[in-house]
């Protein structure tokens, strides 16, 4: 059995259908296999363009740092978050109260805990024009950046006729799923969207130093490397392997994207984008899932 038919019965068993690039990064573990598949990479629909969600943030923070690093942006700049800045979700997104916060802690916020309205405000201040501009820089030709949180939460109250979250909240439970995928947000023509062959190119010029100055790519790095989720891509690898990574989330989709390192300096980027036939948000076996594949393809370039 190939790589790639154990990565589809990973999701066939689960009724999912998923998108995977695996690929070994310069300078990784000498000896490992020369070709699987047909070259140091595993690939599953990996040229497919599909929405990314909240992994546009990887973009964000890389052009937050670049600007910091050229000395355009000072990072403990503060910023005010009021209640007319939140959007809902996680960090001070969920906050009660008026917050004070840096810049360089919105765009933690940002990677940490997906919290939408740390990366809302931080696009406004590096400028949201410039994301689709780096993504040509970088040579990331089937990227397409559509504004940010901010914009994906009005273009899902209007594509259901909601005037507030409230509103929304109350009608979008009752939507057929046929609606909910006939939805902006969903199509990948219409929203942020990218694919896993380039979202792995992203993470391989950042782990190399090449997507902008050493110092800039070293802050995404570590930023990635404390996020809190760890059910998806981390989830598969043995205790010792380090897993720096950004997840995005959407009803139905579950996404992951990032870097695993060995201790034997092997370094692996990873994008794993889960489509099910549902819904749900919440679904512990898809995110293992994630993780398993990932692992299985790593594993195989490895020759393990």
């Amino acid at each position: 059995m190939t790589v790639r038919e154990r990565i589809d019965g990973i999701f066939d068993r689960l009724g999912i259908t998923a998108n995977l690039h695996v690929v070994e990064l310069a300078g990784g573990r000498p000896g490992g296999s020369a070709r699987v598949d047909g070259g140091r990479e595993v690939a599953v629909r990996a040229d497919e363009q599909v929405v990314i969600a909240s992994i546009f943030k990887i973009l964000l923070v890389l052009e937050f740092a670049r600007q910091v690093v050229a000395g355009q942006l000072d990072p403990r700049e503060r910023v005010l978050v009021t209640a007319e800045d939140r959007l809902g979700g996680w960090g001070i997104a969920g906050c009660a109260d008026d917050a004070e916060v840096s810049l360089r802690d919105l765009a933690y916020f940002a990677m940490s805990v997906s919290d939408n309205t740390a990366a809302d405000l931080l696009l406004r201040r590096v400028g949201p024009d410039l994301l689709p501009m780096l993504a040509a820089e970088l040579g990331l030709s089937r990227t397409r950046i559509v504004g940010g949180p901010r914009q994906l939460a009005e273009s899902m109250l209007a594509d259901v006729g909601a005037r507030t979250e409230a509103e929304f909240a109350r009608i979008f439970p009752t939507l057929p799923v046929e609606r909910v995928r006939a939805m902006r947000v969903f199509d990948p023509a219409q929203t942020t969207a990218s694919t896993a062959r380039e979202i792995t190119r992203l993470l391989g010029l950042i782990w190399r130093d090449e997507a902008g100055p050493a110092q800039a790519c070293a802050m995404v790095r570590e930023w990635m490397s404390r996020q809190l989720f760890w059910t998806r891509l981390a989830s598969g690898f043995p205790p010792g392997v380090r897993v720096a990574g950004k997840t995005g989330t959407l009803p139905g989709l579950h996404l992951e994207a990032g870097v695993a390192e060995y201790p034997d300096g092997g370094r692996y980027a990873i994008a794993v984008f889960a489509r099910m036939a549902d819904l749900a948000t919440r679904r512990i076996d898809v995110d293992l899932a994630m993780g398993e594949a990932a692992r299985t393809a790593v594993e195989a370039l490895r020759g393990e």
